[in-house]
């Protein structure tokens, strides 16, 4: 008889994936049954169809040997990798497997992923990022300090005119990034056929390097041909939020056109909160995204008005480094902060703000000095302003 209980599985012929995991029954039950129920089929019934070859090539396996008494704890489950096809399938057929039916099955009330091991016989079919930290830094020629960024504000109602005024003293005030916030998407006061050549055309010609990143948030129909139309218009990047897919990352990059790809968060606790008995750990969101070969994400904050564990953040940013992803980390940034956040985590990180640019006492130009001088060490009356209205923070 088919056991799918294993020790070990070879690590190149399946992704395996962790759960903290919870049944009313047992949690080697929940593991079985996940295991058999998101690969084979019916946890209780077996068929005429199934044969031993189909079992020992594509079920799941369960990688534990301490689950006889426990209801709750982490389980290790091995996800065959001949089971998708993953340079179609991709992401959004791996979440439909490892986060699926599980949900349905009454005595499981609890299966949270919490991390993945992806093996390179699954790597090899996504991409790398197109710029990511070894690229900006290349870009724009600035090493040794993190990125400043500046966030578009107010979020939505600007008209192409006046966003294009905004972006002009941004610049002047010395930022590396610029993302739009991902309310603007494509409504008719600031459509995409609008903003896109009046911004893409100055920051061509402003005389620093800078990425812009349009916010596209769409349906798959639309993504790609909004992507294409900013890259034919001299634009450098976009900015997607999650909810627009998780595939979506992927089939940007898969274009590849020149192309900055921001990844952003907001509203990620529907799925990543830890009270979320069914939901995915934000580490592996960032996993995914990494996979998929973004160039920056909102990894979140330390010290603003989202404040992040620092452990888990700090272990969070180590990964997405490691894949070469750059960690936005935005949510209440301010001068003040810079070097706090700095000491502690390096310099590959993107400060990225928008109250405190916008806020600053003299305007946006000089909200934007203020957060360069602090990146810089060359702290003016710009910067003495800031910590002046928000405070600095030491140690």
């Amino acid at each position: 008889m088919f056991d799918p209980f294993r020790e070990s599985v070879d690590p190149e012929k399946y992704l395996i994936v962790t759960y903290h995991m919870s049944s009313t029954i047992s949690l080697k039950k929940a593991a079985y049954d996940l295991a058999i129920g998101q690969s084979m089929g019916n946890p209780n019934e077996r068929n005429s169809w199934e044969t031993d070859e189909m079992f020992e090539r594509h079920s799941c396996l369960v990688l534990s040997t301490t689950l006889e008494d426990a209801k709750e704890g982490f389980v290790d489950i091995a996800f065959a990798v001949e089971n998708t096809d993953w340079d179609g399938d991709g992401i959004a057929h791996l979440m439909c497997q490892i986060s699926g039916g599980q949900a349905d099955i009454d005595h499981i009330t609890r299966s949270r992923v919490i991390d993945l091991k992806i093996p390179q016989s699954v790597r090899k079919h996504f991409h790398t990022p197109k710029y990511g930290i070894s690229g900006l830094r290349a870009f724009n020629q600035q090493f040794d300090k993190p990125f400043m960024g500046g966030i578009v504000k107010p979020k939505t109602g600007l008209s192409p005119a006046r966003l294009l005024e905004m972006v002009k003293q941004m610049v002047d005030g010395g930022v590396d990034f610029i993302k739009e916030d991902e309310i603007l998407s494509n409504p008719q006061f600031c459509s995409l056929a609008d903003r896109v050549p009046l911004i893409s055309n100055y920051i061509q010609n402003c005389g620093r390097a800078v990425k812009y990143c349009f916010s596209i948030n769409g349906d798959p129909h639309v993504i790609e041909s909004r992507v294409k139309f900013i890259a034919s218009e001299g634009g450098n990047g976009v900015h997607i939020n999650f909810w627009s897919g998780l595939g979506v990352y992927h089939s940007i990059r898969r274009l590849d056109l020149p192309i900055y790809l921001h990844y952003q968060k907001s509203g990620d606790k529907a799925i990543t909160h830890h009270a979320n008995a069914f939901g995915i750990s934000w580490y592996v969101m960032c996993q995914l995204a990494a996979l998929a070969g973004v160039d920056s994400l909102h990894a979140g904050m330390y010290g603003g008005y989202l404040s992040d564990e620092e452990t888990q953040l700090n272990i969070l940013m180590k990964m997405l480094q490691t894949n070469n992803v750059i960690p936005g980390l935005s949510c209440g940034m301010h001068a003040g902060l810079v070097n706090h956040i700095t000491e502690h985590v390096g310099n590959d990180y993107l400060a990225n703000t928008g109250g405190a640019i916008h806020g600053h006492p003299r305007g946006t130009t000089a909200g934007c000095k203020a957060m360069r001088q602090a990146i810089d060490h060359t702290y003016g009356t710009e910067y003495d302003e800031a910590i002046k209205k928000w405070g600095l923070i030491n140690g």
